[in-house]
Formats: C-alpha cells, sequence, structure tokens
C-alpha cells in the first residue's frame, strides 16, 4: 500500500531579533510568504529513503521522523520545491527540514503538532522558529523556550541579497557565549520592543526592536551593509532593518503598502551597490501546512520512540 502526503512551511527573512537571555538562546522568527514544500511517498520496504542528493538535512528529517514511529518496516521517497534561495540566511534548510517531518507524518495518518516538528528540526541542526504559528520565540540551539509571541502586525520585508552567503552549521559550531552574555542587556531591549509591538498591533515597535537587534549582532557576524540599508529604510519612510544574524539576508521593513513596497524595491536597485537579487514579501504568521492523503485501510503507526524525541541538550 502507498501512502503520500504533502506539507510547506515559510521561509523566513532573517530573524526579527536573536541573541541570548539569562543564559538561554532565543530567535523571533520573522516568517515571509515564500514556502518549501515537502512530498513523501511511503511504501513497504527495510527502510531505504530517496531523497534530492543536495536536501540531506530534509532526508535526515524523514528518517528521524520513521524513528520516532518505529517503522523501519518503510522505504520513503522525498520530493522538494523551493523558491527561497540557499545560504543567505532565509530558513530555506528548516523549511524544507519542517515540510519534511510534517509530510512524513502525515503520510503516516499522524500529524505532528508544531512543538514536536520543532524538537526533531533541532536534531537535524540549529533551527528558525517557523514551523511555530505566529511569531515564535525559540530557542533555535537546545528548544528550551518555543512558543507564539503573537500574529504579526500588517508588514512588508525587502529580503536583501549581496551575494555569498554563510555556512550556518560552521557558524554555529564556534562559541560566542561571553560576547553573547555581554549583550544580553540590548538583546532584552529589543526582544521587549517586539513583544509591545506584536501587542500592540504596532509595526513601528517591532521594526524598532529588529532593528536594534540587527545593530547589535554587528560584532558577532558584521554586515558591512547594514548602514546602507538603515539609510534606505530612513529615505523610503520605512520602518527599520532586520538581518539573520546567522547568515548574509538583509531586510527592510515596512509597512504593508504595495506601492511603497514598490518605490523602495526600486531605490533600493538604484541606491544599494552590489546588489544581487530583492524579495519583497509580506510579514506573514508560521506554522506548517499539511495536506492529508492516507491510504485507508493501512494500519496504525507504531507508538512513538520517545527516546528518539527528546530536546538536545
Amino acid at each position: 500500500m502507498i501512502r503520500r502526503a504533502t506539507a510547506s512551511a515559510p521561509g523566513s527573512c532573517g530573524e526579527l531579533a536573536q541573541g541570548m537571555l539569562r543564559g538561554d538562546y532565543f530567535l523571533v522568527s520573522c516568517p515571509i510568504d515564500m514556502r518549501s514544500t515537502a512530498s513523501v511517498e511511503l511504501t513497504p520496504g527495510s527502510g531505504d529513503i530517496r531523497a534530492p542528493a543536495a536536501a540531506p538535512k530534509a532526508r535526515r528529517a524523514v528518517a528521524l521522523t520513521l524513528a520516532h514511529f518505529c517503522r523501519a518496516d518503510l522505504d520513503a521517497r522525498l520530493r522538494l520545491q523551493s523558491p527561497l534561495p540557499r545560504g543567505k540566511g532565509m530558513a530555506s534548510s528548516t523549511a524544507d527540514v519542517a515540510a519534511a517531518i510534517a509530510a512524513t507524518s502525515t503520510a503516516l495518518g499522524a500529524p505532528m503538532p508544531p512543538a514536536l516538528i520543532a524538537q526533531i528540526a533541532l536534531q537535524v541542526e540549529p533551527s528558525d522558529g517557523i514551523m511555530l504559528p505566529g511569531i515564535a520565540l525559540f530557542d533555535h540551539k537546545r528548544g528550551k523556550i518555543a512558543h507564539t509571541l503573537g500574529d504579526p502586525p500588517p508588514m512588508r520585508v525587502l529580503a536583501l541579497d549581496f551575494g555569498g552567503g554563510v555556512d550556518t552549521l560552521a557558524f554555529n559550531r564556534v562559541d560566542r557565549d561571553r560576547a553573547l552574555k555581554r549583550l544580553q542587556p540590548a538583546f532584552a531591549e529589543a526582544l521587549a520592543l517586539i513583544k509591545q509591538g506584536i501587542r500592540g498591533g504596532s509595526p513601528a515597535e517591532v521594526a524598532a526592536g529588529a532593528t536594534l537587534s540587527a545593530l547589535t549582532n554587528q560584532p558577532l557576524l558584521y554586515k558591512p551593509r547594514l548602514d546602507a540599508a538603515l539609510r534606505l529604510a530612513r529615505e523610503v519612510n520605512g520602518l527599520g532593518v532586520n538581518a539573520a544574524h546567522s547568515g548574509g539576508a538583509l531586510g527592510v521593513l515596512l509597512p504593508d503598502d504595495p506601492e511603497l513596497a514598490a518605490y523602495a524595491e526600486t531605490r533600493a536597485r538604484h541606491r544599494l551597490r552590489g546588489i544581487k537579487n530583492i524579495h519583497n514579501r509580506r510579514v506573514i504568521s508560521g506554522g506548517v501546512t499539511c495536506v492529508n492523503a492516507v491510504a485507508q485501510n493501512d494500519p496504525p503507526p507504531n507508538k512513538p520512540n520517545r527516546k528518539a524525541t527528546q530536546w538536545q541538550k
């Protein structure tokens, strides 16, 4: 019997904030309306997993999900479609991983809640919180924090690509705890502004917090075009900037005004030297979308392997 399911997860434009608070890592997600889609086909077999050669992380996500349900008796075939650029800090691999986990569990007839998708994703790599609903506050390394702050106020973002990329896994292997602890007061202020903006529906306050976090992160991963992006935001009456704190992406945050966004994009193409690409997107609520297509007369999944889904410590 063949089982199939499809799921999609949003990418991001960096993060609204990222740092350390009281010794715990955190980020605030910035989901955008660009999605990675994963389709999984399960057939009886011996645990063979076929996946695109360029997607080893998503392949591992499928394997971990099958192990969670103790289903070594199934083969899997994974297909991915994504417009998200790779290595730019736009959560391309996290979106692939989250969609692959959701599609696999849905194909098994046991769709996973967002928090469990996050747990398994963290076993693959440090992850963005885009699988959680709304704007998420998330511990991207250990998973000790995972909850929703609320839905974003109406906002757009110009995701700026100046070329090059950052190896996120290599970046996260470097111990920056001493610097992060020193910068905790600024990150706490940034998070407070973002929370206040979400509660009050104020894009300006969210952007103020994001701008502060991006500037605070400069000693950790310097972005030579950050000042130029901030000048552009001021010139077009934008709200501020945000950044991929462990990647190369920069964002210009704007009100949800398509005409203003189009004007800002035109100005960016003329004013920002070295710009390679611009993605003019809406900031949206996160979360995974699933299409359930489970074969009707298959046996239910086995009991989950609890040990396989513990948070990474």
